[in-house]
């Protein structure tokens, strides 16, 4: 794992519906290694989607689902809590829990307009909006193309209320050799938004400055 220690921390991940089901695992994965403990949330549709896209085939139950992501991503007995859609008294329910940032990875359309418009059918859009009124951290990582005007509008109302909108679009100006690589790309800068230190890539200008150090 490539992913530097970090002092302990909660981090609070949600898959949703949205393709780009391999980013939210290899940020989860990160986290992990960082040693950070993750409080976790799946949608039916982000469950459907991680099996498409994936060999991670993940049981119904959060209890199951929690023992199935603990040993997949190497984590330590209760470093990964996996939270069900509705239960209620989750930490990330509500505002009087623990502080703690929100990434939705990938996040669906239908989160984007949930969120926007202050819904909370189920315990992620309602961790959504205690992050939006407790002026947590909230990123959200959208992977849809093309974009129609509710989706923007959507993503400028949530952007004007303090969330991060951080499109699932990774660069190629580090010469990406394989798919594992252009995901790492986005989760490297998903974990610098969280304040977590990574190598997964290097600094822009970083080689150039070393050079000129003599490093």
């Amino acid at each position: 794992m490539t992913t530097a220690k970090a002092q302990a921390r909660t981090i609070n991940l949600a898959f949703t519906g949205a393709s780009g089901a391999q980013y939210g695992l290899r940020l989860l994965q990160c986290l992990v290694a960082a040693g950070c403990r993750v409080h976790v949330m799946i949608s039916r549709a982000a469950q459907v989607v991680i099996a498409t896209e994936t060999d991670l085939k993940l049981p119904g139950t959060p209890p199951a689902m929690q023992e199935a992501l603990s040993e997949w991503s190497g984590a330590e007995q209760g470093q990964v809590i996996v939270f069900g859609r509705e239960d209620w008294f989750a930490p990330p329910a509500s505002g009087s829990g623990e502080k703690a940032p929100l990434v939705i990875c990938p996040c669906s359309t239908g989160t984007l307009s949930a969120l926007a418009t202050g819904a909370s059918n189920n315990l992620i859009e309602r961790a959504g909006d205690v992050a939006l009124k407790e002026r947590r951290p909230l990123i959200l990582v959208p992977r849809e193309a093309p974009y129609s005007e509710v989706h923007l509008e959507n993503m400028l109302k949530l952007t004007r209320m303090g969330a991060v909108i951080m499109p699932a679009s990774p660069g190629f100006y580090h010469s990406p050799g394989s798919i594992e690589d252009l995901v790492d790309f986005v989760v490297a800068r998903l974990l610098d938004h969280l304040d977590i230190p990574q190598d997964l890539m290097p600094r822009w200008g970083q080689e150039r400055a070393d050079r000129r150090s003599g490093n």
